[in-house]
């Protein structure tokens, strides 16, 4: 009954027109691939990311991608030796992290430990 009901109010506004100009009108949809996300979390995935919430862990794993990338790209000496004492800072606060939170051992983090890092590379 309240499928219905929700059903038939979504009709009477598409008839009058008050989906018309939302954004990305007649576009199509940008879905998120969230195949590396486990099934049950993904939508707490979902409504953290829209909410512009980014975990610690994962600013940290984004952020040593970068420094590793920057590292490779380096041509001066002193400033790649800089680059690879904060890439070892980064990795020691994300260790931490995790240790902290038990990302390490939790079996989640395990079974899907090699998609998440192939993503981050």
């Amino acid at each position: 009954m309240l499928s219905w009901l929700a059903e038939q109010r979504i009709s009477e506004a598409i008839a009058r027109g008050e989906f018309n100009h939302l954004p990305g009108n007649g576009r199509p949809l940008q879905l998120d691939d969230l195949s590396g996300v486990p099934e049950d979390l993904r939508m707490a995935y979902k409504l953290m990311k829209n909410a512009g919430y980014v975990p610690e862990e994962i600013s940290l794993q984004n952020e040593c991608v970068q420094l590793r990338d920057l590292i490779e790209a380096c041509t001066n000496d002193a400033e790649k030796k800089e680059l690879k004492k904060r890439l070892s800072e980064q990795q020691l606060r994300f260790n931490l992290l995790a240790d902290q939170r038990g990302l390490l051992f939790n079996p989640a983090f395990r079974q899907y430990e090699e998609q998440i890092r192939r993503k981050l590379e």
